[in-house]
C-alpha cells in the first residue's frame, strides 16, 4: 500500500442510477451512493446478485452515466463537459468477467500492445510497456511475444488479458468477478498477482466478487451492497464478525470463519473473527497446547 497518501482517488456523491427509467420495468440499481476510496487501498465489493455491484464500478470510468449525483476521479468530476473522459479511462483499468474473451490479436505481443498503441505511444515505448506487463504477470517476453493467446490455458489467457490493461499503466484496477471459471490453482495464482500489483507496484485494487473466500484473501476493506445501497463499509477484520448480517443477505462466510464458529459451539474459546488459514491455525494450536 502507498504510505502517507490521503487523496481520495475515487469519490461519489449521492450517486444514483435507474435502468429503463420511465418504463414499467424500471429498476433503481443505485440509490444515493456516497463513497470514498483512497489511493493504495485494496477494496472488496460484495453483495447478493442484483445488489448494484457491477453498476457501481461501471460509473468509475464513465461506462455508465449517473441518473443523479457525481463521480470524481482524482478530484475531477468525470461527467463535467470540460473533463477529458479518455484521460480518466487511462487511470481506471476495468477488467470484466472472463477478460480472456476480449483477446483477439494473433500474438500475445499484439494483444498487450493494442491499448498503448491506441494511446499514441512510440514503438519503443510500446515494447517497453509490453515487456513490463509480461514481467508483472510472470511470462517471459521472448518466449511469449509470438505465441497465440489462444494456445494458452484459461489462467494464462486471463493473465495476458490483465497484462493488456497493465500496459496502459492505470492507477487503479477494477476487477469484476476476476476468477470466475478458473480452477483453484489458477485462482490462487491470479489473486497473488493482484496482491503483488498493490504491494509492489502501488496499484489501487477494487474487486467485485461473490466469493467471501477471495475477498478475505486480498481485501483490507469490504463494502457490502444490497438493493442498490451500501449496507456496510468495514475493515476486513470487522466485516466477518457481522455473521447474522452477512447470513441475512444470503452471503456465505469464509470457510475458516465458519470453522472457528463451529469450534466455539463445541466449547473451545476461539476467536471467531478469523478469516485466513494462518489465523485459524494459530487459534487451534493455542487451544491444543492448553
Amino acid at each position: 500500500m502507498i504510505k502517507g497518501v490521503n487523496m481520495f482517488l475515487i469519490k461519489t456523491e449521492k450517486l444514483s442510477h435507474t435502468y429503463m427509467d420511465g418504463s414499467p420495468f424500471k429498476v433503481e440499481a443505485l440509490k444515493n451512493i456516497n463513497l470514498k476510496i483512497k489511493e493504495g487501498e485494496i477494496v472488496g465489493i460484495i453483495g447478493p446478485t442484483g445488489s448494484g455491484k457491477s453498476t457501481l464500478i461501471q460509473h468509475f470510468n464513465g461506462l455508465l452515466t449517473p441518473g443523479a449525483g457525481k463521480v470524481f476521479i482524482l478530484g475531477r468530476d468525470i461527467f463535467d463537459k470540460k473533463t477529458d473522459l479518455k484521460a480518466v479511462r487511462r487511470e481506471i483499468g476495468l477488467v470484466f468477467q472472463y477478460p480472456e474473451d476480449q483477446l483477439f490479436e494473433e500474438t500475445i505481443y499484439a494483444d498487450i500492445a493494442f491499448g498503448p498503441k491506441n494511446m499514441g505511444f512510440s514503438e519503443e515505448e510500446i515494447e517497453k510497456r509490453v515487456k513490463a506487463a509480461l514481467e508483472i504477470i510472470g511470462l517471459n517476453f521472448e518466449e511469449a511475444k509470438e505465441r497465440s493467446p489462444f494456445s494458452l490455458s484459461g489462467g494464462q489467457m486471463r493473465k495476458v488479458a490483465l497484462a493488456g490493461i497493465l500496459a496502459m499503466d492505470p492507477k487503479v484496477l477494477v476487477l469484476d468477478e476476476p476468477t470466475a471459471g478458473l480452477d483453484p490453482l489458477s485462482k490462487a495464482e491470479f489473486l497473488n498477482n493482484i496482491k503483488l500489483l498493490n504491494k509492489k507496484h502501488g496499484k489501487t485494487i477494487i474487486m467485485v466478487s461473490h466469493s467471501m473466500e477471495e475477498v478475505a484473501q486480498i481485501a483490507e476493506r469490504v463494502i457490502v451492497m444490497n438493493e442498490g445501497e451500501i449496507a456496510a463499509d468495514e475493515s476486513i477484520d470487522q466485516i466477518f464478525s457481522l455473521t447474522h448480517f452477512i447470513n441475512n443477505l444470503g452471503l456465505d462466510l469464509p470457510a475458516y470463519t465458519k470453522l472457528a464458529y463451529r469450534l466455539k459451539e463445541e466449547g473451545f474459546p476461539v476467536n471467531t473473527s478469523v478469516y485466513t488459514l494462518e489465523q485459524i491455525k494459530e487459534e487451534i494450536l493455542k487451544n491444543w497446547t492448553k
